[in-house]
């Protein structure tokens, strides 16, 4: 008995190993254990459509086939066409590949009307001060936040504040030299951004000074004055 119900374990992992060579072959399907509702079944493109209505982050091509038991590759020309299909029925939404999985978003072309539903009356852009910010981060990471103040020319505390808890940039560790926090961009920064990699951000870098060649201690320690998250401390005019 204790090796017919190990054996009936071994299958069911099995089942749900999903694999390029085991589920491409001609006619082949991932194996759907005794008692499973049957999501192999499921018509790919509507199903496809429902998960990603309601995921929460960006999701890859590997997770929507382990979780609709399908081959990658059906998965991947899947959304292609949904992409597309949305593309040329001019629908407001569309379906993006963006920081390594697909999601939907609104149209470019209706972002006004967004903005107006989201906003309703309340600003909740970054100011020039944090966009300032996140670009020396985007560009220097990982960097500490002295030396992304000295590339700034002001005390950045507050706005790295703000980045934080908009959860734009995190921790990357500590400077072994120095020992400060270094931060880096998130993943929901290129979510945000709508960029697949930091590799597909625009050529800024040479105008900012190398972060090696800034004072390393030029604002560590300096208190931050500011008492509003949304902008720099009052050093920063």
């Amino acid at each position: 008995m204790s090796g017919a119900a190990g054996g009936g374990a071994h299958d069911t992992a099995e089942a749900y190993d999903i694999t390029e060579a085991g589920a491409d072959g001609p006619g082949q399907r991932p194996e759907v254990p005794a008692g499973a509702l049957g999501v192999a079944e499921l018509e790919l493109k509507p199903a496809l459509e429902a998960v990603l209505m309601v995921v929460d982050e960006p999701a890859t091509e590997e997770h929507l086939a382990r979780v609709l038991e399908r081959p990658r590759r059906a998965v991947a020309l899947a959304l292609r066409e949904l992409s597309d299909d949305y593309a040329r029925q001019g629908r407001g939404f569309d379906l993006r590949l963006v920081a390594g999985g697909w999601r939907f978003y609104s149209r470019a072309e209706y972002a006004d009307a967004v903005e107006s539903f989201v906003l309703d009356g309340q600003q909740a852009r970054l100011t020039q001060a944090a966009l300032e910010t996140l670009a020396v981060v985007a560009y220097r990471q990982p960097i500490s936040r002295s030396r992304v103040s000295a590339v700034r020319g002001v005390n950045c505390d507050g706005v790295m504040r703000t980045l934080l808890q908009r959860g734009l940039v995190e921790e990357a560790g500590t400077e072994p030299e120095t020992g400060a926090i270094l931060y880096r961009t998130t993943t929901y920064f290129l979510e945000r951004m709508g960029l697949r990699g930091l590799d597909e951000l625009p050529e800024l870098a040479p105008f900012l000074p190398e972060a090696d060649a800034v004072e390393g201690d030029s604002a560590e320690g300096i208190p931050s004055f500011d008492v509003d998250d949304s902008g720099d401390s009052q050093t920063d005019h």
